[in-house]
């Protein structure tokens, strides 16, 4: 091989190996920026959660991240109700999305929520959910059509409805949410938290425990 040509092929396969080290060293250097949120306090709640309960001044602050394809979210359903009405006035009752892969109708339930809180009845819909979950969920393949039905039973606006599920920024709304909830170490659902601390449930009356000590402080 002439001289010039061993010259010129050494040349390239030296500024590919360089060309190769330097992606690496930017790669590696970008997982190494840190999290702008890494240290920083997590809110559990944001300005547009949905607030089921405003409570008063100084009131406690309770959130509840669920599915409402969930069975257990469904068996607390009640002990929520319950609460709500003991403590009223003396706790914020919200409740966020954090709908669960292994629930197929979870994220159209969640649609179904969002879209009836841009009418002014995310409420409604919340207890239209609960109530009728054993006849929605568990089912093989999602069924929009059902949720459709109970946007009709509630008396909503049904192009208003179908407009807010096809739009895009409804979905990112229920993904935000439980983005959120995956920030701050939820993994199933419900999760609740007094106060911003998250509760380790291990008994039917640990959240009425956490609820009762939080307004008693």
């Amino acid at each position: 091989m002439r001289t010039p040509v061993k010259a010129t092929l050494i040349a390239i396969a030296v500024a590919v190996v360089l060309l190769i080290v330097a992606i690496v060293w930017a790669i590696t250097q970008r997982a190494d920026e840190p999290d702008p949120d890494a240290g920083q306090r997590q809110p559990t709640v944001r300005t547009d959660s949905h607030v089921l309960d405003e409570g008063g001044p100084g009131a406690v602050t309770v959130v509840e991240f669920l599915d409402f394809e969930c069975e257990a979210c469904g068996a607390f359903y009640p002990i929520v109700e319950e609460l709500r009405d003991t403590y009223d006035g003396d706790i914020r009752y919200v409740a966020r999305y954090f709908p669960l892969p292994g629930h197929v109708n979870s994220t159209q339930a969640a649609l179904a929520a969002e879209a009836a809180a841009q009418q002014g009845r995310f409420e409604d819909m919340y207890h239209h959910l609960f109530a009728t979950q054993a006849n929605w969920g568990e089912q093989p393949e999602e069924t929009p059509e059902v949720f459709r039905a109970f946007a009709q039973e509630l008396g909503l606006d049904l192009a208003a409805y179908d407009e807010a599920v096809a739009d895009p920024a409804t979905l990112a709304r229920v993904e935000q949410d439980k983005r959120d909830g995956e920030r701050l170490g939820v993994t199933s659902t419900p999760t609740f938290f007094v106060d911003g601390e998250m509760l380790e449930l291990t008994a039917w009356g640990d959240l009425e425990d956490a609820i009762a000590k939080a307004v008693a402080d």
